[in-house]
């Protein structure tokens, strides 16, 4: 099992860290809220707590990426990437296994 973070995302993430004077011991938790018609809804934060009873815990890139264990299975392999075009700005979330387009069966992408 493993998530991967891109040395772009990586950078970003170190950068918003230090911009946000947050401890050395800040981590990205990563969560995953429903599915459905839009398929998973990723959910990236910072935290200082982690507890290896409950989460899992990958390093990649200097950084060290947490989550929960309930959600593990459903992150593996997933790249973690920072995207900075004209037409959008942000973190997104590569995973080979769920990928953007899948939702419940039959909704056609509506």
């Amino acid at each position: 099992m493993s998530i991967s973070v891109t040395e772009v995302a990586a950078k970003e993430i170190k950068d918003i860290i230090a911009a946000q004077n947050l401890g050395s011991d800040t981590v990205l938790r990563v969560a995953i809220a429903g599915g459905g018609c839009h398929g998973m809804q990723y959910s990236l934060g910072f935290d200082n707590q982690y507890n290896p009873a409950v989460d899992a815990h990958y390093e990649c890139n200097g950084v060290t990426v947490v989550t929960g264990k309930e959600y593990d299975l459903f992150l593996d392999d997933a790249a973690i990437d920072f995207i900075d075009t004209p037409a959008s700005k942000g973190f997104s979330v590569d995973n080979p296994f769920f990928p953007p387009t899948m939702g419940c069966p039959g909704c056609s992408g509506h």
